[in-house]
């Protein structure tokens, strides 16, 4: 029985040679994605802006329109509707009451019910989540710190497992994944909650994976292939790890794809996230990050150098006396 190869043994593809058109390309879109984000905005959950967020389904397509009005006679506040997931699912948000804590925010809930069952037989909440502003800004400040932070320390780790070019590519290939990702969602407006930052961060942690690999080997063969050409020896290294790259990105992919038919809408915008981010990361880790090591003059006697150092550390770590007692 033959095993499944994806990625044939002899491939040999000249992904540095496409390195200008990638990195212009890669440059492109995250100007596009900075763009979107910055014109658009995220439309962010409960969990940033504060207030009561309602998720309501009806037993047929119905107008915002309509829903607006309706909640507009309560005189609760102003609303804010968005129709989630499918056209009988609409998304109510409303501010918090100014006094009475969780007690009024459930007779606001309560009182919405009830107006809108009046006016929609059939109508169901499914759920609803209240947070405060004070909470939803120290939510935010935590989440972009928590991503930043990732995104620093997995640059400083490569810096000194490897040099300082691998610090540089790694920060620029995930900066480049984070950013998109953002562009997604503010062009899609789906939901941006802490779910979303779980995702980038499993983003940050998936990418940074698939690159230590392939600059694992890129080292390897600095030291195996003294004398080799730069471009050569990277497209050599991309083309050994591509069977692997690729397979994993596929079943995660497959993966992703069951959770996004049959998880439900709750989880649709992590695994768009996650989705999305497994295919820029791997574009990111095969066409921009190695690529970038050779504008950056990644060069074969600072790796030898590093590695001579560590072999010397490790020669010394095993001198002693031997244990089958025979002399030294």
């Amino acid at each position: 029985m033959k095993l499944l190869k994806l990625v044939p043994d002899n491939t040999n593809i000249g992904f540095v040679a496409m390195r200008k058109w990638a990195f212009a390309l890669t440059a492109l879109l995250t100007v596009l994605a900075v763009g979107a984000t910055l014109h658009k905005g995220l439309n962010m959950g409960v969990d940033f802006v504060g207030g009561l967020m309602i998720e309501a389904k009806f037993p047929q397509t119905v107008e915002t329109d309509r829903v607006r009005t309706t909640i507009a006679r309560l005189n609760v506040g102003e609303s804010s509707l968005q129709q989630f997931g499918d056209p009988k699912t609409v998304q109510i948000r409303l501010p918090l009451p100014e006094q009475g804590g969780a007690g009024a925010s459930n007779a606001v809930v309560e009182k919405t019910r009830k107006a809108m069952e009046a006016e929609f037989p059939g109508v169901t909440f499914s759920r609803y989540d209240t947070v405060s502003g004070k909470v939803s800004g120290e939510l935010v400040q935590t989440g972009v710190l928590a991503v930043m932070l990732a995104v620093i320390g997995i640059a400083i780790f490569s810096w000194f497992r490897y040099e300082w070019q691998f610090g540089i590519s790694t920060f620029v290939a995930i900066m480049h994944d984070v950013l998109m990702t953002l562009g997604f969602f503010a062009v899609t407006q789906l939901e941006f909650d802490l779910n979303i930052v779980a995702a980038v961060l499993t983003i940050v942690g998936y990418s940074i994976n698939d690159k230590m690999v392939i600059d694992d080997r890129i080292r390897e063969n600095m030291r195996k292939y003294r004398k080799m050409d730069k471009k050569a020896l990277i497209d050599l290294s991309v083309n050994e790890t591509l069977p692997r790259t690729v397979m994993t990105s596929m079943t995660i992919l497959l993966a992703l794809g069951a959770l996004l038919l049959f998880g439900g809408h709750v989880l649709r915008g992590f695994t768009a996230a996650m989705m999305l981010g497994v295919v820029v990361g791997t574009y990111s880790s095969i066409y921009v990050s190695s690529s970038l090591l050779i504008s950056l003059g990644l060069t074969p006697a600072a790796a030898e150098k590093k590695a001579a150092k560590k072999s010397f550390v490790g020669d010394a770590e095993r001198v002693g006396p031997r244990d089958d007692g025979a002399k030294p």
